[in-house]
C-alpha cells in the first residue's frame, strides 16, 4: 500500500472545523486579555488608602508584564492556527516541514497548528 502524501479533503474539513473553534477561542481570550491590558474593565483603586495603592502598584506591574506575555503568546498561537487554515486551503496541512510525512492525526488534534511529526520534534531535542 502506497503511503498518503496528504490527507484527504474529508480529513482536512474536519481539521479545518477544529482549527476554526480553537481560533475563535482564541480571539475571544486575546480579547479579555486586552481588555484587562487597556483597564477597560478596571475595577480602580482611586478611593483607597495610599499605602494600598503602592502595593497594588507593585503587584499590578507584575501582573500586566505577565498578562503583556500572555497577549503575545496568544497572538503568536492565532497567527499559528490561522497558517494552519492556509496550509489546509493548499491541501498542504498535516505535512511534517522536515520528514515530508503525514503527522499523525492524534498529534493534529490535539495541536491543530502542528508543522512537526513527534519524530521531528524528538530530533531538535
Amino acid at each position: 500500500m502506497a503511503e498518503l502524501v496528504r490527507y484527504s479533503d474529508e480529513d482536512l474539513q474536519e481539521f479545518k472545523a477544529i482549527i476554526e473553534h480553537k481560533l475563535k477561542e482564541a480571539k475571544e481570550d486575546l480579547k479579555l486579555l486586552r481588555g484587562q491590558l487597556d483597564h477597560s474593565d478596571d475595577h480602580g483603586t482611586n478611593d483607597t488608602g495610599r499605602s494600598f495603592n503602592m502595593m497594588e502598584d507593585g503587584s499590578e506591574t507584575m501582573s500586566r508584564e505577565e498578562m503583556a506575555q500572555l497577549a503575545v503568546r496568544q497572538e503568536k498561537f492565532i497567527r499559528n492556527l490561522e497558517n494552519a487554515l492556509i496550509r489546509i486551503k493548499n491541501k498542504t496541512y498535516g505535512v511534517c516541514r522536515v520528514t515530508g510525512k503525514l503527522i499523525r492525526k492524534e498529534r493534529l488534534r490535539l495541536v491543530p497548528h502542528a508543522t512537526l511529526s513527534i519524530e521531528a520534534k524528538k530530533a531538535q531535542s
